[in-house]
């Protein structure tokens, strides 16, 4: 089977997030979480190494689950994986399909091999974004409902100032 790749920039990664790895485990053997960098997102909360880190704190209760990082085109980065690769992408509203449609459309255009699969938010997380997270935290609100418990406090420390 095919591995997935799910691109994202995971700043700071949700639940959401979470919820979409765990699915995407149980329907392939293989799954690369891609921390890459967002061209529309320019003072990110955390360094990609950071981001790195959390990720890989939250994920390692599942075996097929690796996190990595890419600085290039996501199609590009597919083309390494001499077996095949298909991007995972979580999709929480008609407005996520529109864009997320349009960068399948393009990655397909870029790789021609390369297929997109989207992954419906589940109903409770379909309002939940890093920004989201972000702007709770930059309140104190509680983070429980909204990121995993192994980094609130990362993400409580970093929204104060606060190196973690």
């Amino acid at each position: 089977m095919k591995t997935a790749i799910y691109p994202g920039s995971f700043d700071p990664i949700t639940l959401g997030h979470l919820n979409i790895i765990r699915r995407a485990s149980g329907i392939f053997e293989r799954v690369v979480v891609c921390i890459m960098k967002n061209a529309g997102k320019h003072s990110p909360m955390f360094t990609r190494e950071e981001r790195v880190e959390m990720a890989r704190l939250v994920t390692q209760r599942y075996p097929n689950v690796e996190v990595t990082t890419f600085d290039g085109l996501i199609a590009e980065y597919a083309r390494t994986f001499p077996e095949g690769a298909v991007i995972v992408k979580g999709l929480r509203a008609n407005t996520d399909f529109e864009n997320e449609f349009q960068m399948a459309l393009i990655n397909k255009k870029i790789n021609p091999d390369l297929d997109t699969m989207f992954l419906t938010a589940t109903q409770k997380y379909t309002f939940l974004s890093s920004s989201v997270v972000k702007e709770l935290a930059s309140y104190g609100a509680d983070l429980s409902p909204f990121v995993p418990c192994e980094i609130i406090d990362d993400v409580m420390q970093r929204a104060a100032g606060n190196n973690p």
